[in-house]
This record gives C-alpha cells, sequence and structure tokens, in this order.
C-alpha cells in the first residue's frame, strides 16, 4: 500500500523536489474516506488532490440589525479543490461549508464567497513567531479566523453596555468561544456547533473546533488524528487528538491541550471582573511553556498519520486559544488579510 500511494503521489506531484513529494504521500492506508466531498477521497489524497462539488442543507437564525429572528433553511452549493503544483499547495473553493450548519445565529445571511489562495508545498519552522489574523483555511475552503472585531471599553459593564460587537474603540478585544475551563461565558457570537459563524459579508469561518467538518473528514476521529486545514505557512492542522508521544505513532491518543492560562490578576484598566470574570479578553490570557501540550503558537513538532517521518505541526483545540493566533514559518500574504 505505501509504495502505491508512492507511485500515486509521483503520478499528481510530477516534478516537485524530496520535500514537496513528501508532503503529497504518507497517508495511512486506514485512512477512513472524506464523505462528501463528491466523490469519497481518502485522506492520503487529500494531501496533493482534493475536490468536492456538492449541496448543503443550512438551518440557522438570522438575526439582522434592527430585525426580528428569522430561521434560513436553505440548500447552499459548496465546491472547493486543493491542488499541488510548483513549490506550492493552491486551494480554489467558494467557502461554503460541506458539512450541516446547526445552532447558528448570524447576524448576515451564509453566501458564496470567492476563495483562493496557496501557500507553501516546503514550510519551514523559524525560532521567532509571527501573529497572524488568519493562520489557516479548513480542506473545504472554510476560513479559519479565531479573533473578532468586538472591544469592551475600560468602563464596560455587561455585554451590551460599553462593548461593540462590530469593533469600536476599547482597548479589551472580546473572545468568541468560552474556555470551559474558566469562568461562564458573557459574550453572544451566534456561533452554531461547528464554533463558526458569518460575517456582514456572508463569510462562514471557524472559531473554534470545526465539529461536523471533522465528522465528515474521519467516522474515527475519536480514535484517529484528523488533517482539516493548512496553515498560512504551509504547515498541516490537525483537530483535537495527537499522540501521546510525539515521535511515537503506536503511542496512545490523547487530546491536546494548549498552553494557555488566565492571568493570576487583571491588566491595569481593565473592565470589573464581576462583570466580566477573567477569561473572557484577549488580554486575559498567558502563555505558560510546559503547562499544555503545544507550544504558543498551538503547535509542536512529531509525526502524524500524513508525515510518519514528522513534520512541525498545529493543533485546534477544545482549550484555548482554540484556533492558534500565530505561525511558525513564514505566512503567505493572505495571512493578515480582513
Amino acid at each position: 500500500m505505501r509504495m502505491q500511494l508512492l507511485s500515486w503521489c509521483l503520478k499528481v506531484c510530477t516534478g516537485l523536489c524530496v520535500v514537496a513529494l513528501m508532503a503529497c504521500g504518507g497517508g495511512s492506508s486506514s485512512a477512513p474516506d472524506f464523505v462528501g466531498s463528491g466523490g469519497g477521497i481518502s485522506t492520503a489524497a487529500v494531501l496533493c488532490s482534493l475536490s468536492g462539488n456538492n449541496t448543503q442543507n443550512l438551518v440557522y437564525s438570522n438575526s439582522a440589525p434592527g430585525s426580528s429572528p428569522t430561521t434560513v433553511n436553505e440548500n447552499l452549493s459548496f465546491n472547493f479543490s486543493w491542488t499541488c503544483g510548483g513549490s506550492q499547495r493552491s486551494f480554489t473553493g467558494n467557502g461554503v461549508p460541506n458539512h450541516d450548519v446547526t445552532g447558528g445565529n448570524f447576524a448576515t445571511k451564509v453566501s458564496a464567497q470567492a476563495i483562493s489562495g496557496s501557500v507553501t508545498l516546503a514550510p519551514a519552522a523559524n525560532s521567532n513567531v509571527m501573529q497572524v489574523k488568519l493562520p489557516g483555511y479548513a480542506l473545504n475552503t472554510v476560513k479559519l479566523d479565531p479573533g473578532t472585531a468586538g472591544t469592551c471599553t475600560n468602563t464596560a459593564s455587561s455585554a451590551l453596555s460599553g462593548c461593540n460587537y462590530a469593533g469600536g474603540t476599547g482597548t479589551w478585544r472580546m473572545e468568541a468561544l468560552g474556555d470551559p475551563s474558566v469562568s461562564p461565558w458573557r459574550f453572544d457570537f451566534g456561533t452554531d456547533t461547528s464554533n463558526a459563524h458569518v460575517q456582514p459579508n456572508g463569510q462562514y469561518h471557524y472559531h473554534g473546533m470545526p465539529t461536523q467538518l471533522i465528522s465528515k473528514l474521519n467516522s474515527a476521529s475519536a480514535t484517529s488524528m484528523t488533517l482539516v486545514a493548512w496553515a498560512a505557512d504551509g504547515f498541516p492542522i490537525y483537530a483535537n487528538y495527537g499522540y501521546s508521544t510525539a515521535s511515537s505513532a503506536s503511542s496512545a491518543l490523547k487530546e491536546m491541550k494548549g498552553s494557555y492560562r488566565v492571568k493570576t490578576s487583571p491588566d491595569a484598566g481593565r473592565p470589573s471582573t464581576s462583570s466580566f470574570p477573567m477569561g473572557h479578553f484577549v488580554q486575559d490570557w498567558e502563555y505558560a511553556a510546559g503547562s499544555g501540550d503545544l507550544d504558543e503558537c498551538n503547535g509542536r513538532t512529531g509525526v502524524t498519520p500524513e508525515f510518519p517521518q514528522g513534520i512541525y505541526h498545529y493543533y485546534i483545540t477544545k482549550s484555548y486559544p482554540f484556533i492558534q493566533r500565530c505561525v511558525k514559518g513564514t505566512p503567505a500574504n493572505w495571512a493578515n488579510m480582513p
């Protein structure tokens, strides 16, 4: 099976360097099919050749400002494609999720977008980290956008008094998701069961664990690693589970935990913790090396099903920062676009 995968990769990625070739093959022979991609492509093929074109049912509430909430129940067409060529892994699509959308309360209806971009096939991790707005794109071309534009002022007393979900002039940056290990959550960004919602232009995007996408990609996601996205610097992004010993694929799987914690005391000028318990704002969090499984960019170096020789890779976690806010390699030019 290994030789078959290498042969397949040679056909798909003819002319790529050795590093790029390794990035095309190496998938587990037991990797499950990508259900719902329009063709049942295994995750071994996800690395250099993946496409999907179908329709998906979206059911959510639309609460446009100044109007009463209405239920949206419609089918939207999705399409996406990933290919390898030269030194780049390229993607195109319309950003419509290829999975059910349920439980969301969106200010704007989901709409198709014109998505395109590329990442390097030969990423290199640096000693320095770079903060990015868009750390990556999921395999269905839905973007990963963990931050928010929302802010609160120093004198904010509630989510509706002194806070602006769309931006504002406040210093304190609002988090869309709550970490279950900290206080009860006060902000409501209307995220759905895949921790996603919609921007004013209708673009659907993930703030945290893309639950429904994981189910589409891997029916055994609780017992095997799941590749869900490519980062802006070209490294792979996995969801939730990794090997307990990073260098051993025979070690038990464990849920990955980020290495961030809430600060012991609030920063000067912060709104009252009685109104907003610690954890609600970006500034409430600090990286504490060794407190979790991952580094400051929610990543580590180790083996994965797709990269059995080992590679630096990121994780989406249930704990803060959910989706990484920085990258270790050189990011593509789209990484800090609106």
